[in-house]
């Protein structure tokens, strides 16, 4: 059947070691391991002597771990039991298992000290979720040792091996907790829809940094139908858990070598085998090239080798794959990063050279725009200087007014001084100049054509008068044919500037 929840996550690199240091106290981490020990599935090792009995603690309740996911007591007490029977991986490859879980428990954070499912009832406290399993030597012989290896404090692998479990889950909750804290109990829990979808993003689980603010971490609390989907063995830590525990016996090694029925007879570390595995001396040794090749039949002759080794082979061919696509993966990433990194050092360097090539641009536009308002400025100026008779005053007035004036607005300016300065227009002053000399060479050609008569001294007013008289009529015969009609005559001049009505004649 399908997995049918709607997610799924591993709760990975969750290292089993001990909560407090190793170089502070040792004997604390052997106590826990010796606590751990009463989890160890009950196997007949004598005729089993190809399993490794292993317990360890898969998780703490009510306790985030650095991946940002949590469970509480309920769904803890809820999913242990269904544990049983699960995988047993290496870093969570499916394809790479090696083992499976026999039974579960529960036991104290901080000491593994066994605890009774009913003492747990809605408790907020932290405790372990803890499991025992066997791991399948004949799969992996070198991992089985090395587990075994890690349970001395001696070792460089002391505490080196690490569980993770992988979940299968359909909801969850948000919890959100102040820095430092990783105690649910101290924290808020979201259980609201239109919230969580608020801030779901923010979750190490979608690809968040895990940050609700400043202040604040937000975890995801997984929660509704779960799934136990197995444990997966790994080196890099994530949560306070402690270390994995092997059977304090010396462990028996399963050093299974292909041999044939003459080689059995033949040499004394064959015939050990025979004894450990109970194998018949008529059995035979077999190279079996494909599963199809196992039948009822073929068991019944051939050695229990030819059928370890058949898998074994199988194992490596399958390993063998595995780390080639990983490194072919690898390999791939690292160029695709490199090659990113190129992409990107390329990119920088155009913008930068777009940027100063932008810079330049808008520098030359400024220059250019500059050089031709100056070059429009001096044509107004010059314009304006040859049409008008201006002082200094005028063009420093005309000059602030005109600076910065665009052809509109100039033309408009222009039409505006043409009104304010028409005194000062050069071709209208030169009109009114010349005129103003064609008329006063016209007044002084006829005043040359008009003769004045000499006048002796008058003795009497109506001399005065007679005279005036006299000379009128005559100034007048001589007028010139050019005077137009309408011009007074010099009588007329003198009777008004004389007013004659103001003198009695005689």
């Amino acid at each position: 059947m399908k997995n049918k929840t709607k997610f799924s996550t591993i709760f990975s690199n969750l290292k089993i070691r001990p909560v407090v240091s190793e170089e502070k106290d040792k004997y604390l981490s052997v106590a826990s391991l010796d606590k751990l020990r009463k989890f160890i599935p009950n196997i007949d090792l004598e005729n089993n002597i190809d399993l490794l009995p292993v317990a360890f603690d898969a998780c703490v309740v009510n306790r985030v771990n650095k991946n940002g996911d949590v469970i509480d007591t309920v769904t803890a007490t809820k999913i242990a039991k269904n544990f049983i029977n699960k995988p047993i991986n290496i870093e969570h490859n499916r394809g790479s298992v090696i083992g499976c879980i026999l039974n579960y428990g529960f036991s104290e954070f901080g000491t593994s000290q066994a605890i009774a499912e009913e003492n747990l009832f809605e408790t907020k406290k932290p405790f372990n979720i803890t499991l025992g399993g066997v791991i399948w030597k004949i799969v992996n012989n070198e991992l089985a040792d090395k587990i075994e290896e890690s349970n001395d404090p001696t070792s460089d692998y002391y505490m080196s091996i690490s569980a993770s479990w992988e979940l299968g889950f359909g909801e969850y909750n948000l919890v959100v907790l102040k820095d430092g804290e990783k105690n649910i109990e101290n924290g808020r829990i979201i259980t609201d829809a239109s919230e969580i979808e608020k801030y779901h993003s923010k979750l190490k689980g979608f690809g968040g940094s895990g940050r609700l603010n400043e202040q604040e971490n937000v975890y995801r609390q997984v929660s509704g139908k779960v799934v136990p989907l197995g444990i997966g063995l790994t080196l890099n830590p994530a949560a306070d858990v402690q270390g994995v525990a092997v059977l304090e016996e010396e462990s028996i090694d399963l050093n299974i070598k292909p041999t044939s029925s003459s080689e059995n007879t033949a040499s004394e570390n064959s015939t050990s085998q025979d004894e450990k595995l109970n194998v018949k001396k008529d059995t035979i040794y077999m190279k079996i090239s494909k599963i199809e090749e196992i039948t009822d039949a073929l068991l019944k002759e051939v050695s229990a080798s030819s059928i370890t080794d058949f898998i074994a082979e199988e194992i490596k061919k399958v390993n063998e794959q595995f780390v080639a696509e990983k490194t072919e993966k690898e390999n791939a990433l690292k160029e695709a990063g490199e090659k990113l990194a190129s992409v990107t050092t390329e990119h920088d360097s155009i913008k930068k050279q777009v940027e100063e090539l932008n810079q330049k641009l808008a520098s030359l536009e400024a220059e250019k725009l500059a050089k031709a308002q100056e070059e429009a400025f001096n044509m107004r100026m010059a314009a304006l200087d040859e049409e008008y008779d201006l002082s200094d005053e005028d063009r420093k007035v005309l000059a602030s007014d005109i600076k910065d004036l665009n052809e509109e607005a100039f033309s408009a300016y222009k039409n505006k001084i043409a009104v304010l300065m028409k005194e000062k227009n050069k071709k209208a002053k030169e009109e009114k100049s010349k005129k103003e000399k064609e008329t006063k060479a016209e007044e002084v050609k006829a005043s040359e054509e008009v003769k004045t008569p000499e006048v002796a001294p008058i003795s009497s007013t109506q001399e005065v008068v007679e005279q005036a008289v006299d000379n009128g009529s005559k100034a007048s015969t001589e007028i010139p044919n050019s005077v137009p009609a309408a011009e007074p005559t010099l009588r007329e001049k003198y009777a008004k500037a004389f007013d004659l009505d103001g003198f009695e004649i005689k």
